[in-house]
């Protein structure tokens, strides 16, 4: 009983920590505050321009990859179709 007491008294007496924060490059990038390139703490990139870089990043996928990922979707799903029953309830579906 005691040593119940003793954790409870640890758990709730301990005061949680917090992270240090955190600051941004010019690019609108995490960083730790104070490494080089980093700006004062509390500086956001105006969304804007958080919005317009993050659009110059993503890339659409062309046709060659959509077509390629829907023909490596179907291949996959072919040999799964072509696999022998096997449900493991009689004896010999263990016997090589």
């Amino acid at each position: 009983m005691r040593i119940a007491l003793v954790l409870l008294a640890v758990f709730l007496g301990a005061t949680p920590l917090g992270a240090a924060p955190t600051c941004q490059d010019r690019n609108g990038s995490t960083t730790r505050c104070g490494a080089p390139g980093a700006m004062p703490l509390g500086w956001r990139l105006p969304p804007e321009e958080f919005h317009r870089r993050q659009l110059a990043l993503q890339g659409a996928p062309n046709d060659k990859e959509i077509f390629t990922l829907i023909g490596a979707l179907a291949l996959f799903l072919a040999f799964l179709a072509l696999l022998p029953e096997f449900d493991g309830s009689k004896d010999d579906d263990w016997k090589s």
